[in-house]
């Protein structure tokens, strides 16, 4: 049974930082693409970061270039979504994704992978 498990989100100021994490099981984490989305009340959901399967690169939306980091630790079955610079423009809740049948797409939209978690919110505000 293929689960996704997210972490790390909570209140911070703006420009603080925040590390989530999604934590895979019941499939090869490595051998996967891993996508986190988002979405905020009343707005679209918006793919921000993938990392294509085994060590095909990463790709983010413009929107997090720079300030976003996407990584794995395959030991762990976890993948991280660092956060640098944070805007309260980047409240929303933060889903992870996988899916078996494709990798990343360049445009990052994710948000229609196969597999979801239950999310993590984060809030950014002073």
């Amino acid at each position: 049974q293929v689960q996704l498990v997210e972490s790390g989100g909570g209140l911070v100021q703006p420009g603080g930082s925040l590390k989530l994490s999604c934590t895979g099981s019941g499939f090869m984490v490595e051998h996967a693409p891993i996508g986190w989305f988002r979405q905020a009340p009343g707005k679209q959901r918006e793919g921000v970061a993938c990392m294509r399967a085994r060590y095909g690169g990463s790709y983010y939306s413009d929107s997090v270039k720079g300030r976003f980091t996407i990584s794995r630790d395959n030991d762990k079955s976890t993948v991280y979504l660092q956060m640098n610079s944070l805007k309260p423009e980047d409240t929303a809740d933060y889903f992870c994704t996988t899916d078996f049948a494709r990798d990343c797409p360049r445009s990052v939209n994710v948000y229609d992978f196969d597999y979801w978690g239950q999310g993590t919110p984060v809030t950014v505000s002073s």
